[in-house]
């Protein structure tokens, strides 16, 4: 069945005020046409400069996380209404450097999706397996423990908005590469998950996305698989041709 696309850049600890200003008004026209949905997940000192920036436009601003907690004693982190406050439509959870880094868990991830879910965010949700993982046949165990755990709880209605972002954190700075059919592979076996959790119809209806360094020059093999619906775009999202050449994959 037909999904529209979804590209996403992830800015990560990149872009000051104005460097991001200058991407965002370099990035609108390119992008203005694009079939798929557009969306720029960036830092959180960003986020107001990036939604009064794309006001009219077709780029949506998402933020990179988000707390599991309404507000209270935890400190460095940004709440839910924090965010809808200011304007921002979708937010990253369980990022593979958050859960490398900072202690991000399965129950944690979880725990924000709620969160975001009942605030009225839209998520994008990571998973993915690691080089040691991959190379011990674990992928698939790995990867459906995230999804099952990461989802627990979420009712069908609420999946209408959750986006599964799929990080092969095996491929990322190992120099080992995933394939499109590779990607493909492991995407497919995460749309099996949760038609198991759920069913067939709504699996078929969500979107999921590959994260493992999308750029222009493998986005269209990619983008042709039947089971990839979008990128989570890191390094290419920095520079507007790039990110653009992406998004525009289909021209």
């Amino acid at each position: 069945m037909a999904r529209k696309p979804i590209i996403a850049g992830n800015w990560k600890m990149n872009m000051t005020r104005a460097e991001a200003t200058a991407l965002i008004e370099a990035l609108k026209p390119l992008v203005k046409d694009a079939t798929s949905d557009v969306v720029i997940c960036v830092p959180y000192t960003d986020i107001d400069v990036a939604v009064k920036l794309c006001a009219g436009s077709n780029i949506k601003v998402g933020a990179e996380n988000v707390a599991w907690a309404e507000k209270g004693a935890f400190t460095g982190e940004i709440s839910a209404d924090m965010l809808a406050e200011l304007g921002t439509e979708y937010v990253i959870i369980g990022h593979s450097e958050r859960r490398q880094y900072f202690g991000e868990t399965d129950a944690t991830v979880n725990a924000r999706l709620k969160t975001a879910l009942g605030k009225g965010l839209k998520p994008i949700v990571c998973v993915g397996e690691t080089l040691d993982q991959r190379e011990k046949n674990r992928t698939k165990t790995v990867i459906r423990k995230q999804v099952q755990l990461g989802l627990e709880g979420i009712s069908a209605e609420d999946m209408a908005s959750v986006i599964i972002a799929y990080e092969p954190v095996w491929a990322i700075g190992t120099g080992k590469t995933a394939t499109s059919e590779q990607a493909e592979e492991t995407i497919k076996f995460i749309r099996g998950v949760i038609a198991k959790m759920f069913d067939r119809k709504l699996a078929n209806k969500v979107r999921i996305q590959y994260g493992g360094s999308m750029n222009p020059k493998n986005v269209k093999e990619l983008m042709a698989m039947p089971d990839i619906d979008g990128g989570l775009i890191g390094g290419a999202s920095l520079k507007a041709p790039d990110f653009s050449q992406v998004v525009n994959f289909d021209k």
